[in-house]
C-alpha cells in the first residue's frame, strides 16, 4: 500500500533554511579566484605572528628545556622499538618527565622515534602553527567568508590568527612542544557546521573518538552528544576510541595494563597539582581553599554548577546551529572541570575569542571590544605577574592571588561572554548549516 510523502514540519524547514543559509556563507570557501598575493600575504601575517613564540621559545630558550614535552612524545616511540616499559622510561635531567597518555599515543609517537630530536622539535613547531592556522580557518569561517572580509580571505585569515599566537597557552604550547593544537582543531573540525570537505566521508564523531583515544579530556564532548540525545555520534566517538585502544591492547598488552591499571590513577605523574601553571578549579581551590574533604566537597559543587550552566550553554548553542559557540563552551570545560588543566590546555581560547567575535563585529562593536578583552587577557601572561607580587610580598596579598589565578578566572569570564554572545540577535546570522563545506 502506498504511503504519502511526508510533510516537511518546522525542524524540516529550519534545517533547509541553515542549509540556504550556509549556501550563502560558503559562497566560494575554498578560496578560488582569491589572487595569489592574498595566501602569500596570509602566509607573511602568520608567519610573522608566530615567529614572537618560535624565536623566544626555540631559538633563545634554555636547551634544556627545549621542547619538553614532544621529547615525552619522542621517548614513548622510542620505548615501544626498545622494548622497554613505556610508563617507567622518563626523558633526561633535568625534567625527567614521564608518558602520561594512553598507549594509543604512544603508538602514534613511533615516527618521532625515527628521526633525530632536533628534527622532530622544529616540525612539531611547524606543524602546531599550522594547525593554529587552521583553528582559525573553521572557527572563524563566519567572519573570514562573509561581510567585507569575504572579498579577502586569505588576509582576514591571516590578520585574525597573526595575534593568536601571541596567547600564553599557545606560545605555552609552541614552548614545550604540545599536543593540544591538534585536539583542539581535530574537535573542531568534527563538530563545526557546515561540515569540512576533508570530512564529507567521515561519519560525525570519529574525530572526537580520535582526540580521546589520544588524551581522555575531549571525553566532554561525548557528554554533551549524550545530554543533547546525539546517540550516533556519541556512538561513534566511543567506538572510535575504545577501537584505538583496544588496538593499541593487542600491540601492547603489557602497556596497557600498566596505564589502565595504574598510571591513569595516579596524578603525580602530571606534575605538581598545586603549581601555578595548574589553572583548573580544582588546582586554584588546592593554592587557596582548604585542606581534605572540605577542599574536594568545594571543588565538586563547582563542578556540578559550573558544568550544569556549560552544558546547557553548549546544548543552546547547537539548537541555534551555532556550532562554534558550542566547540568553545565545551571546550572550555575540558580545562575547567578537570582536576589538572596546564595553561596550554587552554588552546580552546582561539576557538573562544572567534566565537565571541561571531559574523560581524563591525555591526556590533561589542563583540569586538569582548574579544579585545579576552584576547589582551590571555596575551598578558597574567598568572606570572601574581608570581612575582606574592614573591615580592606586594600588598595586598588579594591582588597577587587573583592574578596567580588569573587564567581561572578569564576561562569563567569566557565561559559568561559566549553566553553572553549567543544571546545576541547577530550569533544567529548567518547560522551554520549542515551541509558539507568546500572549506
Amino acid at each position: 500500500m502506498p504511503t504519502a510523502s511526508p510533510r516537511p514540519d518546522a525542524a524540516a524547514r529550519s534545517r533547509s533554511g541553515r542549509v540556504a543559509g550556509a549556501g550563502r556563507l560558503g559562497a566560494d570557501p575554498g578560496g578560488r579566484g582569491v589572487p595569489h598575493w592574498q595566501w602569500l600575504a596570509a602566509l607573511a601575517l602568520i608567519l610573522a605572528g608566530a615567529s614572537i613564540p618560535v624565536v623566544r621559545f626555540l631559538v633563545l630558550w634554555p636547551m634544556d628545556q627545549w621542547q619538553v614535552d614532544v621529547e615525552v612524545y619522542r621517548e614513548a616511540g622510542i620505548s615501544i622499538l626498545l622494548g622497554r616499559p613505556i610508563y617507567g622510561a622518563m626523558t633526561e635531567a633535568p625534567q625527567l618527565l614521564p608518558f602520561t597518555y594512553p598507549p594509543f599515543a604512544a603508538l602514534l609517537a613511533v615516527p618521532l622515534a625515527l628521526l633525530p630530536f632536533g628534527v622532530v622539535g622544529w616540525a612539531w613547531t611547524a606543524a602546531q602553527v599550522a594547525a593554529t592556522a587552521g583553528i582559525v580557518w573553521y572557527a572563524g569561517y563566519r567572519l573570514i567568508h562573509s561581510g567585507p572580509g569575504g572579498r579577502a580571505r586569505p588576509v582576514v585569515l591571516g590578520l585574525l590568527a597573526a595575534p593568536m599566537f601571541w596567547l600564553h597557552p599557545v606560545g605555552d604550547g609552541i614552548r614545550f612542544g604540545q599536543v593540544n593544537a591538534f585536539i583542539v582543531l581535530a574537535c573542531l573540525m568534527d563538530l563545526r557546521r557546515p561540515r569540512p570537505r576533508l570530512l564529507a566521508s567521515v561519519p560525525p564523531g570519529v574525530l572526537v573518538g580520535l582526540a580521546m583515544a589520544i588524551k581522555l579530556t575531549p571525553g566532554v564532548f561525548v557528554i554533551h552528544y549524550l545530554l543533547c540525545r546525539r546517540w550516533k555520534e556519541a556512538g561513534t566517538a566511543i567506538a572510535t576510541a575504545a577501537g584505538a585502544w583496544l588496538g593499541a591492547f593487542l600491540v601492547l598488552p603489557e602497556a596497557s595494563l600498566v596505564f589502565w591499571g595504574g598510571a591513569l590513577q595516579d596524578p603525580a605523574r602530571l606534575g605538581p597539582n598545586m603549581g601555578t601553571s595548574n589553572q583548573s578549579m580544582r588546582g586554584v581551590l588546592m593554592r587557596v581553599g582548604p585542606d581534605g574533604v572540605p577542599g574536594v566537597a568545594i571543588w565538586l559543587l563547582c563542578v556540578v554548577l559550573v558544568g550544569a550552566f556549560g552544558f546547557a550553554l553548549a546544548g543552546r548553542a547547537y539548537r541555534a546551529g551555532d556550532s562554534i559557540t558550542e566547540v568553545a563552551t565545551i571546550g572550555l570545560l575540558a580545562c575547567l572541570l578537570s582536576p589538572v588543566a596546564w595553561i596550554h590546555h587552554f588552546h580552546w581560547m582561539v576557538v573562544v575569542i572567534l566565537a565571541v567575535l561571531g559574523a560581524d563585529p563591525w555591526r556590533d562593536r561589542r563583540r569586538a571590544l569582548a574579544a579585545a578583552v579576552l584576547l589582551a587577557w590571555f596575551i598578558a601572561r597574567l598568572p606570572w605577574w601574581g608570581i612575582s607580587w606574592i614573591a615580592n610580598a606586594w600588598p595586598p596579598v588579594l591582588v597577587g592571588r587573583l592574578l596567580q589565578n588569573a587564567d581561572l578566572v578569564g576561562a569563567l569570564l569566557a565561559l559568561w561572554l559566549l553566553a553572553w554572545s549567543l544571546a545576541r540577535p547577530s550569533a544567529r546570522l548567518p547560522r551554520d548549516g549542515d551541509r558539507v563545506s568546500p572549506g
